[in-house]
């Protein structure tokens, strides 16, 4: 039999004609299609009735050629477009990028992954450019990795080019926390699992969050005795919240990445 298959083989490699399948019919289809079909041998070794659609690998009843016929496509997509501005100011919002499918997935290829992420984010100025970072209470927070993203200009006209300050470090033990934390599963919502009870964080305060008159940003707790219970809540997921008490103020953070935030 083995001997058998082997010279179905080479006969199909000869050319078309000599042995019906796929190519022969030209066709290949999406998903189960009952009428997407050629007479041949199957990838069995049963001659008769084969398929050229996706789900004949699941059903076993390809033609012996299908692969060669209809050879899976992954899904390719585009580069991510810019982040979108905050959807409003003065307020917790979230921002979004997009990317579109430059080829879908054919053939059982890979299937298309995700084509829009949204994180959170907030403006510190009315449409009017009136400031109004002094209403934030309490603490917002998010992952440090987004002070790479943001700009002094973009986010606080308030800030020239000319003014340089590099900022301050906030350590705080947390207290409490919402279950909702734990359970932030999208991309740009993960770094809220790190969020542990009676940890140590530490949360950076850099422009445009921090205030360009006070030099300070909302919440970040510094005329707290450091009994004080205190507020924040997670950017990008308003149920993610909890409470911390001041530890000390430092001029860089020191904690390790997972337990490293900024104030937004």
């Amino acid at each position: 039999m083995r001997l058998l298959w082997m010279a179905l083989c080479a006969l199909a490699r000869l050319g078309p004609g000599v042995l019906a399948g796929c190519t022969e019919a030209g066709r290949c289809c999406p998903g189960r299609d009952p009428t997407c079909f050629a007479q041949g041998w199957r990838l069995d070794r049963v001659y008769g009735t084969c398929f050229c659609d996706q789900a004949c690998r699941l059903a076993g009843d390809c033609c012996f050629d299908y692969a060669r016929a209809c050879p899976a496509r992954p899904c390719i997509v585009g580069e991510w477009s810019s982040w979108s501005g905050c959807a409003d100011q003065c307020r917790p919002t979230t921002r979004v990028r997009r990317r579109s499918v430059k080829q879908e997935p054919q053939n059982g290829g890979e299937p298309c992954p995700p084509l829009e992420e949204r994180a959170g984010c907030l403006e510190y100025s009315t449409p009017q450019g009136q400031d109004c970072a002094h209403s934030f209470v309490p603490a917002f927070i998010t992952t440090s990795a987004f002070n790479k993203e943001r700009t002094r200009q973009a986010a606080s006209p308030h800030w020239s080019t000319d003014t340089e300050d590099t900022g301050y470090c906030m350590e705080f033990k947390t207290e409490s926390l919402t279950h909702h934390c734990a359970v932030a599963n999208r991309p740009l919502t993960q770094w809220m699992q790190y969020l542990r009870e009676g940890y140590t964080v530490c949360v950076d305060c850099q422009p445009p969050a921090m205030n360009s008159v006070s030099l300070r940003c909302s919440g970040d707790g510094l005329d707290s005795d450091g009994n004080q219970t205190l507020h924040w809540q997670a950017i990008g997921n308003p149920r993610c919240q909890g409470t911390w008490k001041k530890v000390r103020r430092v001029d860089q953070c020191s904690c390790p990445a997972v337990h490293s935030f900024i104030f937004i």
